[in-house]
């Protein structure tokens, strides 16, 4: 996990995260990418909007992150989430870009563990 974590702390990119709800309906939302706070875990700071709505229900997810260079580089991690909690101390702590209704929406921080991991393009 300390790879992965290096790996983007030193990769420019966009990140999309993908969740389902409990009948298949798929979503997708840009997402930063992930911050790594725990020994096997790592977490995403989220709004109680269509995502973190999905994730009552059906707790996979996976996380596509295309670099920002020339070609298609990057990674997919698939997700499993495994708990999340309502803490604005840490998610002040952690987050790394503030916005102006910050204060106004209610936000969680949702942990993951990695179940698997891939390159953005191939199965190797």
């Amino acid at each position: 996990m300390k790879k992965l974590q290096e790996y983007f702390e030193t990769t420019k990119g966009v990140g999309v995260l993908a969740t389902a709800d409990s009948k298949g309906k798929v979503d997708a939302a840009i997402y930063s990418r992930p911050h790594f706070l725990e020994e096997g875990t790592m977490a995403f700071i989220m709004r109680d909007r269509l995502t973190h709505h999905n994730l009552q229900s059906n707790p996979s997810a996976t996380f596509l992150y295309i670099e920002e260079k020339a070609g298609y580089s990057g990674k997919r991690l698939f997700l499993k989430k495994v708990r999340e909690e309502n803490n604005p101390e840490l998610i002040k702590k952690i987050k790394r870009r503030t916005f102006s209704d910050d204060n106004e929406a209610l936000t969680f921080l949702v942990y993951f563990t990695l179940e698997k991991e891939l390159p953005l393009i191939g199965d190797k």
